[in-house]
C-alpha cells in the first residue's frame, strides 16, 4: 500500500519540482509558444485576408469579364445589324442597276431594231427602184426600138423642161 500512500516530503519536493517548472515554463517557454501562436493566428488571418481580397478580385474580375462579355455582344448585334442593312442595300443597288442595265439593254435593242428597219425598208426601196428601172428600161427599149419613136420622147422632154423653166 505504500504506492498508493505517498510520503509527505515526496509530496513536498514533487510541488517544488512542478514549481520550479512551471517558473521556467512561464518565463522561458510561455512566451515562445505564445509568439508562436500569435504567428499562426496572423497568418491565419492574413491567409483569410488575402483569400477575401483574391475573392473580391475573383468577383471584379467576373464583373468586368461579364460587361465586357455584354459589350462584345451588343457590338456583335450591331455589326450584325449594320451587316444586314448593307446587304439590304447592296442587293437594292443591284437590282437597281440590273434593271438599268436591262432598261439600256432594251432601249438599244428597241434602236437597233428601228435602225435595222429603216436599212431594210430603203434596201426593199433600191430593189424596187432597181427593178422599176430595169422594167422601164426594158419597156422603153421595146417601144423604142424604131427612131421616129425615140424622136418623139426626145422633143417631149424637151417641152417639158422648156415648161418647167417658164
Amino acid at each position: 500500500m505504500e504506492l498508493f500512500t505517498p510520503d509527505y516530503g515526496l509530496i513536498f519536493w514533487m510541488f517544488i519540482a512542478f514549481g520550479v517548472l512551471f517558473l521556467i515554463l512561464w518565463k522561458f517557454a510561455w512566451p515562445v509558444i505564445l509568439k508562436s501562436v500569435d504567428q499562426r493566428a496572423d497568418l491565419i488571418d492574413k491567409g483569410v485576408e488575402y483569400a477575401q481580397e483574391a475573392k473580391i478580385q475573383l468577383d471584379n474580375a467576373r464583373s468586368e469579364a461579364e460587361e465586357y462579355l455584354n459589350t462584345a455582344r451588343k457590338e456583335q448585334a450591331q455589326i450584325l445589324r449594320d451587316a444586314d442593312k448593307m446587304k439590304t442595300q447592296i442587293i437594292e443597288q443591284a437590282r437597281v442597276a440590273a434593271q438599268t442595265e436591262a432598261q439600256k439593254v432594251m432601249d438599244n435593242a428597241k434602236l437597233q431594231i428601228q435602225q435595222q428597219q429603216k436599212e431594210a425598208q430603203q434596201q426593199f426601196r433600191n430593189q424596187v427602184s432597181e427593178f422599176a428601172i430595169q422594167i422601164a428600161g426594158k419597156i422603153v427599149k421595146n417601144q423604142m426600138k424604131d427612131d421616129e419613136a425615140q424622136n418623139k420622147l426626145v422633143d417631149s422632154m424637151l417641152d417639158q423642161i422648156e415648161q418647167n423653166k417658164n
